[in-house]
């Protein structure tokens, strides 16, 4: 593990694999820097792979208030890590934090995105983004921190049979741990205004771009991986037949190694 500083004094930690042109990782909402751990082994013949721990997660530190802004920072000094500039790969609610610094005019060289899951504006799914960040901070203000989780997995279909065995599994109290860190996310994906996709913001983004879904995941969500790629000026898009949000380590790094060549 190394740790880097943000810009606002807190600790930033990452695991640094391999060697040759550098990524980051930047993960979604309940991961931390392991959860990128088996991406990295099978690139690190290629590329030194940094994968860090988003603040309040993992070995990283937490300094209030939060704000997006914040993460973007944090974002930058792992870059400053990797010499400067690097390629960054985002993972769902990660994808629209890369998204979002990329635009901001942060060195990425080159930018691959997984199911950023930006909300339609012509469906309730706005009045439902806003609903969930709404009960979500309320439920996490009144320190209930499993009913947060498990309002994060109803919300992305997880049947409530298998949340209920979820919350007596060893995993659920690591879980717990990340679970203020859902109201992060929330706020990357701009919920408490209904999580409608920035087309401005993403036109803004001049990198080359490559936006993959899979071919198993639900119509809205690959039908928005195609509109992000067409919103980028050097935008790409690609399937993975057969894959879900949960992508196969194993299918996805070729397809990232091609891109980054």
């Amino acid at each position: 593990m190394e740790t880097v500083h943000s810009k606002d004094g807190t600790r930033i930690a990452f695991d640094r694999t391999g060697s040759g042109p550098a990524l980051v990782c930047v993960g979604g909402a309940l991961n931390d820097r392991g959860s990128a751990a088996p991406l990295a082994g099978l690139l690190a013949g290629r590329h030194t792979v940094l994968a860090y721990d988003r603040r309040g997660r993992g070995d990283s530190g937490d300094t209030p208030p939060y704000a997006v802004d914040r993460e973007i920072e944090d974002l930058a000094a792992v870059l400053g890590a990797a010499g400067g500039s690097a390629a960054v790969y985002g993972m769902s609610s990660g994808a629209v934090l890369a998204l979002r610094a990329a635009a901001a005019g942060l060195p990425v060289t080159r930018l691959a995105l997984f199911e950023p899951p930006f909300h339609s504006g012509h469906d309730d799914r706005l009045t439902r983004a806003r609903a969930y960040n709404t009960e979500l901070t309320g439920l996490l203000a009144d320190g209930r921190r499993g009913d947060a989780l498990a309002l994060f997995m109803e919300g992305v279909g997880m049947p409530r049979e298998m949340v209920a065995q979820a919350r007596n599994s060893p995993m659920w109290a690591a879980l717990e741990a990340l679970a203020p860190t859902l109201a992060y996310d929330s706020a990357v994906m701009d919920d408490a205004r209904g999580g409608a996709m920035p087309e401005a913001l993403i036109a803004r983004v001049s990198a080359p771009a490559l936006v993959v879904d899979g071919g198993d995941s639900p119509a809205w969500m690959r039908d928005t991986a195609r509109r992000v790629a067409a919103l980028l000026p050097a935008g790409t898009h690609r399937t993975l037949d057969g894959q879900s949000h949960d992508v196969a380590p194993e299918v996805l790094a070729p397809v990232l190694a091609d891109f980054l060549a």
